[in-house]
């Protein structure tokens, strides 16, 4: 479960905009310098492309999505999360606004 309030971060003031504006977000990094995007997406539906390994927390929503290794679209909802295989894709759509945080990980 993700904390309500994150402590001990530097936060890019500069957003992270995707999509004609429906998704967005602000990469933050802890104080070991490791980086991890928090982010809000808008209905729709979107592809992604992953360069290092990512895990997706749904802090608050409902979407679902298909992921590289999957044939099938899968419900995650808050406080689900999921993980994406370096350099893919993967697909979400959402039915109602979705918030997130995103961590990062090399390979």
């Amino acid at each position: 479960m993700i904390e309500k309030t994150l402590k001990n971060l530097s936060v890019d003031s500069k957003a992270n905009v995707y999509f004609d504006g429906r998704v967005s977000s602000r990469s933050c990094y802890k104080e070991d310098g490791t980086r991890f995007t928090l982010g809000v997406i808008t209905p729709g539906t979107y592809t992604f492309s992953v360069g290092d390994r990512e895990i997706v927390r749904l802090i608050a929503g409902t979407a679902e999505i298909l992921l590289p290794t999957e044939k099938e679209w899968r419900r995650v909802s808050a406080p689900d999360s999921f993980e994406v295989i370096a350099n893919s894709n993967y697909n979400i759509r959402c039915y109602e606004v979705v918030e997130y945080l995103c961590d990062y990980y090399k390979n």
